[in-house]
């Protein structure tokens, strides 16, 4: 085995790392990860193969059947398939090994710790990803896409990663990086020949297509990021209102399980409780709160507070109603502080029970609370339960985003993305109202090269180092 001395130092392009690439716990298969110059040695030397006779030089992205033993006293570890892939056909384009044994915490560990004694080390988060991007094989945003891939919640947000995975937001990137080189070029050659600089900058035909051909498809950009943002995080709805209007109820039924106790005693929740849902592809983290009234219980006290607590971080609040009972001056002076407190915060009256209360109006109600967005339902019947989600749907997204709204085929931007497309969006917007006054081509040249330094920052082009530790750290180990 080699000494510490022999493994080059952390950051060189010639170490090899290793790490488990599986989720903790136990499983049916546990996969180990090595890659690196010396992916191949290392596994040559712990892997016994089947026939008893290791073959003279391993095919590449050939599967193997053997042990891994230890190398020191031969011992066997577990029963494996491996498979050696040459580079550059792998996914960070070096020597890959990857070794498929029995998902023990133990073997895993055990196997591990004999790779990483010898010429290699523990992989730091997402380096395998990192390196991928290193060495060319994915731009920056489709290694972004790779962890929104494995931290989507839901099919649209799955159906954006793979967009981006495939590239359309590199493809689109680029696509505007071109039209401002060849504006560039043209702003240079009149740098180059000042005597004919009128002939050659035709200020009026570069405006416009700066405006239509950079500055629109960058808006168009932006603005997807925004729609994106929703089905990429999700939002926080919570359930507000007096106690026993149904709000348990409504909770279990929008889980369709029995997550949260629901008794006819008023105060029956003492606490938050908090669950994701998936409504039309929008994560949403839903939040059952105590119901909120004057009470000399300390516990129900400690709940109520922190329903206040949650309803100044939430999207959107669902104010449930009682359909059997007239408007209180509880459900009044509750809404008058949900008003209070709301800054971007939407609301939507939600009349329950309307199963045992169906002489309730719903435009009474409505009417007496300012007019908002109202929807009749019966939680425990789940009597417009989908009309309930298209509402909440709808007041979040918009109604342009209906069911024909594509977010696989859509090109997404996330929030990082965004703050570039905004900086190079402004440099743009200077070379365009500097082409339309007396400013000279030598500054119009600067503002083009800083609106192709902000798209360059998206696809990793000239991101700074910083900024990619901060991206990649915030993969799992073994990605």
């Amino acid at each position: 085995m080699s000494t510490p001395e022999q493994i080059p130092p952390a950051g060189s392009a010639e170490e090899t790392i290793a790490a488990i690439a599986t989720p903790p716990g136990p499983g049916g298969i546990g996969i180990i990860r090595i890659s690196g110059p010396e992916s191949l040695p290392i596994f040559q030397k712990l892997f016994l193969p089947r026939q008893k006779k290791s073959p003279q030089v391993y095919e590449s992205h050939r599967m193997y059947y053997g042990w891994i033993v230890n190398p020191e006293n031969s011992t066997p570890i577990d029963e494996v398939l491996a498979v050696f892939m040459r580079a550059p056909n792998t996914y960070t384009r070096e020597d890959v090994v990857e070794i498929q044994c029995h998902g023990s915490y133990l073997v895993l560990q055990e196997i591990l710790s004999i790779i990483i004694s010898d010429k290699a080390r523990l992989a730091e988060p997402g380096e395998f990803t990192k390196r991928a991007f290193l060495n060319g094989r994915l731009d920056l945003t489709q290694a972004e896409a790779v962890l929104e891939l494995i931290e989507a919640r839901t099919d649209v947000g799955r159906a954006m990663a793979i967009g981006q995975l495939q590239g359309r937001l590199y493809e689109s990137i680029s696509a505007i990086q071109d039209r401002l080189v060849a504006m560039r070029a043209i702003i240079e050659v009149a740098i180059d020949f000042p005597e004919d600089e009128s002939d050659i900058l035709d200020s009026t035909a570069l405006q416009e297509q700066l405006r239509s051909e950079v500055e629109v498809p960058l808006a168009a950009l932006i603005t997807r990021a925004d729609e994106g943002k929703i089905f990429r995080e999700g939002i926080s709805a919570v359930i507000l209102g007096r106690p026993n209007v149904g709000k348990s109820s409504l909770l279990n039924t929008l889980l369709e399980e029995d997550r949260a106790l629901v008794t006819p005693v008023p105060g029956t929740t003492r606490d938050t409780i908090e669950e994701f849902v998936t409504i039309k592809g929008m994560p949403v983290r839903i939040v059952d709160t105590a119901g909120i009234r004057h009470t000399s219980e300390a516990v129900e006290e400690m709940g109520i507070q922190r329903a206040r607590a949650k309803l100044a971080d939430a999207d959107l609040v669902l104010f449930i109603l009682d359909a059997t009972e007239p408007l209180t001056a509880e459900d009044q002076a509750l809404y008058s502080s949900v008003k209070q407190n709301r800054k971007k915060q939407k609301v939507l009256l939600v009349l329950n029970k309307i199963d045992i209360g169906p002489g309730a109006s719903p435009e009474r109600f409505s009417a007496a609370l300012g007019n908002e967005e109202l929807v009749s339902i019966s939680a425990k019947r789940q009597t417009n339960i989908t009309e309930l989600k298209d509402r909440i749907f709808s007041l979040i997204t918009g109604p342009k985003k209906g069911t024909g709204w594509d977010p696989g085929a859509a090109v997404v931007p996330n929030v990082r993305h965004k703050d570039a497309l905004k900086k190079g969006q402004e440099a743009c917007r200077r070379v365009r109202l500097g082409l339309g006054g007396d400013i000279s081509p030598d500054l119009l040249a600067i503002d083009i090269q800083s609106a192709l330094d902000h798209l360059g920052d998206i696809v990793g082009d000239t991101t700074a180092e910083d900024v990619l530790d901060m991206i990649f750290e915030r993969f799992c180990i073994g990605k």
